[in-house]
């Protein structure tokens, strides 16, 4: 009985080792103000590299002459992610920060199961064709044994797609400085200047519909003028009815000559 501990103990740790694994994509995205662009970028990079991942993608632009933006795409190991993930947001002050994971266990299982019955495939074919006589036969494995290695190719790219997406996580991070006066220009009042010409450009706008629109219409409004002065016309050249002349009353004589 003392025996039977271990073995039990055994076939516990068996089956966990035998558990299928379970794979996830994570992707992040953090929006963050710091007070010098240039250097929380090498900071980020910094950290990406130390965590064992990489900068995949880089946008740095300035805007105004004076506020500075970067785009960054990190790419970390799976298990630095979330402590990376912290780093990045407390570099600065945290604007946005959201998150997502999607688990590909059941796809990953599926195409790896694919992989293999595929693989058994091509090598059937190339069996067949080992045996082959004639040249038609072989001609016709041929075009097989390309189509099936094509999809053989292409479960094998979707594979490793998956690797790298459940291997590293994906950050996405945005960085930008404050504005020196802490005002966005964007949200200042655009004054009396601004006001008249958005005016006026709305004035032009509408008189551009209305014009628009009579040449849209103008082609019928010709039609109907034209159509209207035919029908005078042709009521003028019609000759008119005589009115008949009314009978004069029953009884009625004629006045006594003087």
């Amino acid at each position: 009985p003392a025996a039977a501990r271990p073995a039990a103990g055994a076939t516990s740790e068996a089956g966990r080792d035998t558990a299928v694994a379970v794979h996830v994509i994570r992707t992040a995205t953090l929006d963050v103000e710091v007070a010098s662009v240039p250097k929380a970028v090498a900071a980020a990079r910094a950290t990406a590299e130390g965590a064992g991942g990489l900068v995949s993608e880089e946008t740095t632009e300035r805007l105004d002459g004076t506020h500075e933006t970067s785009h960054l795409v990190l790419r970390v190991p799976q298990e630095r992610y979330e402590g990376v993930l912290d780093e990045l947001a407390g570099s600065g002050n945290l604007l946005t920060r959201t998150s997502a994971a999607k688990d590909v266990t059941g796809q990953v299982v599926d195409v790896e199961s694919r992989i293999a019955t595929q693989r058994a495939s091509v090598a059937r074919v190339r069996e067949l064709m080992d045996k082959a006589g004639r040249l038609s036969d072989v001609v016709a494995l041929e075009g097989e044994l390309s189509s099936r290695q094509a999809d053989l190719e292409s479960l094998l790219a979707q594979q490793a797609s998956l690797k790298d997406r459940t291997s590293l996580a994906t950050i996405t991070l945005e960085l930008s400085e404050p504005y020196a006066d802490g005002a966005d220009p964007g949200d200042e009042d655009t004054g009396f200047l601004d006001a008249l010409g958005g005016g006026w450009d709305a004035f032009v706008t509408t008189l551009r519909w209305i014009t628009v629109a009579v040449g849209a219409t103008a082609p019928f409004l010709a039609a109907v003028a034209v159509l209207l002065v035919l029908g005078r016309l042709l009521r003028r050249r019609l000759p008119r009815r005589r009115t008949p002349d009314r009978p004069s009353a029953p009884g009625a004589q004629a006045p006594p000559a003087p």
